[in-house]
């Protein structure tokens, strides 16, 4: 994912979850995803998708 992207994903994150710990990371070497963070903790990866021209972020 883009860095403008993922300072989006991040802001929305926590906006709707109200939690100011949550983070949204770039992964090494992977251009499609971004890792979720509580803090320290690992909590997924979130992925983009744009399958029907609609940006979508689907979290595994």
């Amino acid at each position: 994912m883009k860095p403008d992207e993922i300072r989006k994903l991040d802001a929305y994150f926590k906006r709707v979850f109200q939690n100011p710990k949550l983070q949204v990371k770039a992964r090494p070497r992977k251009e499609d995803s971004a890792e979720v963070y509580v803090g320290d903790e690992f909590l997924g990866i979130v992925f983009k998708d744009e399958d029907d021209g609609n940006p979508q972020a689907n979290i595994r």
